[in-house]
């Protein structure tokens, strides 16, 4: 077995966890000894033994000499709720450590392989790097920028409508597409959507593949005009209103805060959605997506906080200048200034086509 095969083994396991960890990273751990894997583990959910720490415990006196492999470097800080996984490998008597990625994490960020090192452990680095950082978009994006990485969903025809003039949406795209999309927000913290949005279809946001977790529900509301009886208020689990500061909202505010609706307040005609990123990146929100409509689409994308696009095109053709647009607002950019996407892919999923890809960075 090659590091590069065991590496691929400690993201498989790693992945196991995803949208259960936040805000801490996905880590699969795998130990190996004489050509043979004798233990793994992955982290399951913050606050809970780490990967390294689960194979150490399960392998016993045989991690004694074993090469330990691992899809992040090794923790060595004691600013959280578990001991250093360094401490844990160095006392195991391992001898070889072989790593995907260091952590981005200035409290790690090379000092773990450094005391592994100090240590005498021979340690080996970048191995599968960007498959290992893609594992960990969302941790990296947020523990580098304090920012939640954010993903624009959007369902559209082939001719690019979400919605007929009279804003009949249900379903554009088929079953597959459907059960995909609650797959994806049952791997977020959070999923952004606007007021139209939920005025038009009474959506209750929550993530009903098997096993999954629902995320939190931001609403942007500038007038509050959500009505008390809405889904995203009566079912868990919790919802945060993004609306204007106003005196006539005090009251509408203090009755969403009795249903336990949480509330942030901005000033001026719109929001700053990149203001809104890093309130939600304090909040320890590390990932969100976008599940809006048109204007809302064109508001994140104008705003700069859209990492990755996700677009489920449907075969059908609804056609018509007043059908909406997947992406709305009164501006539109030359072609020479398009925005752009790089690492594009395209699958089929059911009847209907994924188009997903990152949004290219100004001078990357």
């Amino acid at each position: 077995m090659t590091d590069e095969i065991l590496i691929r083994r400690t993201l498989s396991i790693a992945a196991r966890a995803r949208g259960r960890t936040s805000p801490n990273p996905l880590v699969g751990a795998v130990l190996v000894r004489s050509g043979k894997i004798i233990a793994e583990g992955y982290h399951k959910k913050a606050g809970t033994p780490h990967a390294e720490v689960i194979a150490i415990d399960r392998a016993g006196e045989k991690a004694r000499g074993a090469a330990l492999y691992v899809s992040l470097e090794p923790c060595c800080h004691k600013d959280k709720r578990t001991p250093p996984c360094t401490q844990k490998i160095i006392s195991a008597g391992i001898r070889k450590v072989v790593i995907a990625m260091k952590d981005p994490n200035p409290k790690v960020s090379g000092r773990g392989v450094e005391e592994l090192e100090r240590a005498g452990i021979r340690v080996v680095s970048g191995i599968l790097e960007q498959k290992a950082r893609q594992l960990n978009e969302y941790y990296i994006k947020h523990i580098t920028t304090g920012m939640p990485f954010v993903i624009l969903k959007v369902a559209m025809t082939l001719d690019g409508k979400i919605a007929t003039p009279e804003g009949e949406s249900r379903w554009i795209t088929g079953e597959a597409a459907r059960k995909m999309v609650h797959r994806l927000r049952g791997s977020v913290d959070a999923v952004l959507t606007a007021v139209g949005t939920v005025r038009a279809d009474d959506p209750s946001l929550t993530c009903r593949a098997p096993g999954g977790r629902d995320p939190l529900r931001v609403i942007i509301d500038p007038h509050l005009e959500t009505g008390v009886s809405a889904r995203v208020f009566s079912t868990p689990p919790q919802t945060i209103v993004v609306a204007k500061v106003s005196a006539a909202g005090e009251i509408k505010r203090r009755e969403l805060s009795e249903r336990g609706v949480g509330t942030l307040a901005y000033e001026g005609d719109r929001v700053d959605m990149s203001w809104l990123m890093r309130q939600l990146g304090k909040a320890g929100i590390t990932s969100v997506m976008v599940e809006g409509g048109a204007s809302l689409n064109a508001s994140c994308l104008a705003g700069g906080i859209v990492d990755k696009v996700m677009f489920f095109i449907a075969p059908k053709i609804i056609g018509g200048r007043e059908s909406i647009p997947a992406v709305g607002g009164k501006n539109f950019l030359r072609l020479a200034e398009a925005l752009r996407l790089q690492e594009v892919k395209m699958k089929k999923v059911g009847a209907d086509f994924l188009v997903e890809g990152y949004l290219e960075k100004p001078g990357s």
